[in-house]
């Protein structure tokens, strides 16, 4: 059995909730905050609907310390757990509205646009219009329903929620009380004061959660609670938690760790922390990989997206992560960190098999480089899913050519959905090498998936339906490559 050291006094999840500090010294490390504001504080405006990251009605804003900056994001508490929340500032819809009882300008405009019919979702949306009010001063509506994919609403058809926002975002004269611009200095020296400088173990019963302060402590830490659960986002974690009821103790919560935030670009490529989440990684990757950034906005919601990281969505080994494949497919390393060193590997290497991979009890993922791709190769990533927006993937595809005059020189194709593993397409990558980039060599590659893939029929497809969309995928990218009409290529990729 791991050893778990004493506790000192001073170990304490530590945060800000609206404008009171807490500390809390006993808590369990599958306790979420949702349960915590509406049993422990009575802060039931934040409301439980679907407590799997999906509704949107328990948003909450999460303010961090991002070097200089304080940041707030929009978080779901149902899956968000308390012993992630160290050094924060949790913002809830009661904190809006002034002393006096004046409602903020986005509960104004709610409430003047008709945004609210049955209530239940209404604080949340009122929750991600004030986390982009925040940090938008003149949205359009793509940034609004962007703002918004992780919030639904069965009653008001949401444009008038998209009118409140509008008006909203207009609503900034000075003397409007905003309580986070107002304390915006006080809070990032309160939150600088709790910046932790060791590690955080608390037991709480048999149970524990630790908080590493830096990645030597989160190697130390897995050292010695060898089968721990790391968890960053929680995205994945929070639903084995809230849904299926699985024990995952000792819990190591490393989304507070600096050192696994960076993002570094370099003429070879970027490399990004495994503590990185979407959206932090989005403008790095939007600019280097325009297809990898329009995949991104399809990840989730805005919640998942603000709490999800791309290295725990490899870590999790996952053959429906939708970062893999594009990372595969663009030639992506991933170095591997423990206590006797760091080691590298392409991350295709990485998938094993179905919940195998290849990193020890005593190894976390500590970051991925994704070399920068050449500006006359073509790239492209498709995701094929029951919604548009905020649902999992039946299957994504990433696709990578070179060409010489028009014939292909190199093939990289990856798949998630398709096997037990995110995994390449070797056969139709070498039917496609040396022939003509043209409809008639695709038309034959097309009969290669067969010998790459044996996908398997669930609920989200069947095995006949994600075979026959890899192979129309291929004729997507094709058609796309070659400047066809966006018609003929939904047409082609079986999307009617």
């Amino acid at each position: 059995m791991p050893k778990h050291r004493e506790r000192k006094d001073d170990d304490s999840i530590r945060f800000i909730l609206n404008d009171s500090e807490v500390a809390l010294s006993d808590v369990a490390p599958t306790a979420t905050l949702l349960d915590y504001l509406r049993l422990e504080r009575r802060l039931t405006g934040t409301k439980e609907g679907c407590a799997e990251g999906d509704c949107g009605a328990c948003t909450v804003l999460v303010g961090r310390l991002a070097g200089d900056a304080l940041v707030y994001e929009s978080v779901n508490a149902c899956i968000r757990f308390v012993g992630s929340l160290h050094a924060t500032h949790v913002v809830t819809v009661e904190h809006l509205a002034a002393r006096d009882g004046t409602l903020h300008p986005v509960q104004q405009a709610m409430v003047d646009f008709h945004g609210s019919q049955c209530g239940f979702c209404t604080p949340g949306f009122v929750m991600s219009l004030y986390g982009l009010w925040l940090s938008n001063d003149d949205p359009s509506r793509a940034d609004i329903e962007k703002a918004l994919q992780g919030n639904l609403c069965r009653c008001t058809g949401y444009e008038p929620i998209v009118k409140a926002a509008e008006a909203a975002a207009s609503a900034r004269p000075s003397a409007i009380f905003d309580p986070i611009t107002a304390a915006r200095e006080a809070t990032i020296a309160r939150l600088r004061a709790l910046q932790p400088e060791k590690t955080i173990t608390i037991r709480h019963g048999e149970s524990c959660l630790i908080v590493p302060a830096d990645a030597a402590g989160l190697a130390a830490a897995l050292a010695e609670h060898t089968g721990a659960t790391v968890v960053a986002g929680a995205t994945d974690v929070g639903l084995w938690v809230t849904k299926q009821m699985l024990p995952i103790d000792p819990v190591i919560f490393i989304n507070g760790i600096t050192e696994l935030q960076r993002i570094e670009e370099s003429g070879a490529g970027l490399t990004i922390g495994a503590g990185v989440s979407y959206t932090a990684a989005f403008a790095a990757l939007s600019k280097a990989y325009p297809a990898f950034g329009r995949l991104i906005d399809r990840i989730g919601g805005e919640q998942v997206r603000n709490m999800g990281t791309i290295g725990g969505n490899i870590a999790n080994g996952s053959p429906i992560g939708d970062s893999p494949p594009p990372l595969i497919v663009l030639g992506a390393t991933v170095t591997l960190r423990s206590t006797e060193g760091s080691r590298t590997l392409p991350l295709e290497d990485f998938f094993i098999a179905y919940g195998k991979q290849d990193r020890k009890a005593d190894e976390f993922v500590e970051s991925i480089f994704v070399p920068r791709l050449p500006a006359d190769e073509l790239f492209a990533a498709y995701k094929i899913s029951k919604r548009r927006d905020e649902d999992i993937s039946a299957l994504l595809g990433a696709f990578r050519i070179s060409l010489d005059g028009n014939r292909v020189k190199t093939a990289r194709i990856a798949f998630g959905g398709m096997a037990g593993t995110p995994k390449r397409a070797a056969t139709v990558e070498a039917a496609l090498i040396g022939k003509p980039w043209t409809e008639e060599t695709v038309r034959a590659a097309q009969a290669a998936f067969e010998a790459d893939y044996q996908p398997l029929s669930d609920w989200r497809a069947t095995s006949t339906y994600r075979m026959l969309a890899a192979k129309n995928l291929l004729m997507r990218f094709l058609l796309e490559s070659g400047g066809q009409p966006a018609e003929l290529v939904r047409y082609a990729a079986g999307e009617r």
